[in-house]
């Protein structure tokens, strides 16, 4: 079976509705019970480690707590914390993003730096300086969560989890939720872990040897030779693939 044939096949047994659910854990099921963009923010970017403990972490937070003031927020999640972040990275994230929306939106912020040249990329740097700005917090396990301004592809992070959130916003199907509108699903860019780029590399869909922005958009392209408007439908079969370790 050749390539395209094999990953649309993949993609076929992914859409129904169990997908994604208690048998098959997906942080993104924790977004879909909101389906709000800051929340789903949220939960794509703790989406790293081990899928039980991420979900088991999502679920215990209060989302609520953006609607409250500082001091209620700090409050509550005193005791919160996950891996490399802290409960005071925790409390900064909510604070912030509640100083965001007050302003403006993530969406909004996303759409004026990426209408300037279509580039998802440029929309990211946007809202990670957006985040920036109204937080002067600075520690590791905030700094890794909310991510830095790529400047470069080459030997730059692949904004996995920023750019996974994309996939979540823009594309809508039985998994991904659409959330929002007048952004082109050609112009997402894979996001890239340890699964997919296994897969790619094995499949032939990947000879960049580095694991980085470079090796996402190389993805990307070969994708986009098989559906140049959605490349990311195949996104989560491949995760999928990779994560049963099929190659």
């Amino acid at each position: 079976m050749h390539t395209r044939e094999r990953l649309e096949a993949e993609v076929l047994k992914h859409k129904h509705s169990n997908a994604v659910d208690e048998n098959n854990l997906d942080p993104i099921m924790v977004a879909h019970r909101y389906k709000d963009p800051t929340i789903s923010l949220i939960c794509a970017l703790f989406s790293y480690g081990n899928v039980k403990q991420i979900v088991k972490f999502l679920n215990s937070l209060d989302f609520s707590l953006l609607n409250e003031n500082d001091e209620k927020i700090r409050e509550a999640l005193s005791k919160h914390y996950y891996r490399f972040q802290k409960s005071e990275d925790v409390i900064e994230l909510f604070i912030t993003l509640k100083r965001l929306n007050k302003e403006s939106s993530l969406e909004t912020v996303f759409k004026v730096a990426y209408n300037e040249k279509r580039s998802v990329i440029d929309g990211v740097n946007a809202c990670i300086s957006k985040l920036r700005e109204l937080s002067s917090h600075s520690s590791k396990g905030y700094s890794f969560l909310v991510g830095k301004v790529t400047e470069k592809t080459k030997g730059a992070g692949a904004l996995k989890r920023w750019m996974m959130f994309l996939r979540w916003m823009v594309r809508e199907d039985n998994i991904d939720m659409g959330l929002w509108h007048g952004i082109s699903k050609a112009d997402l860019i894979m996001p890239l872990d340890t699964h997919t780029y296994k897969i790619g590399l094995s499949w032939g869909l990947l000879k960049r040897k580095t694991y980085d922005l470079e090796a996402a958009i190389e993805l990307t392209n070969s994708l986009k030779k098989f559906d140049k408007e959605d490349p990311l439908k195949y996104d989560f079969a491949i995760y999928r693939l990779g994560q049963g370790r099929v190659v």
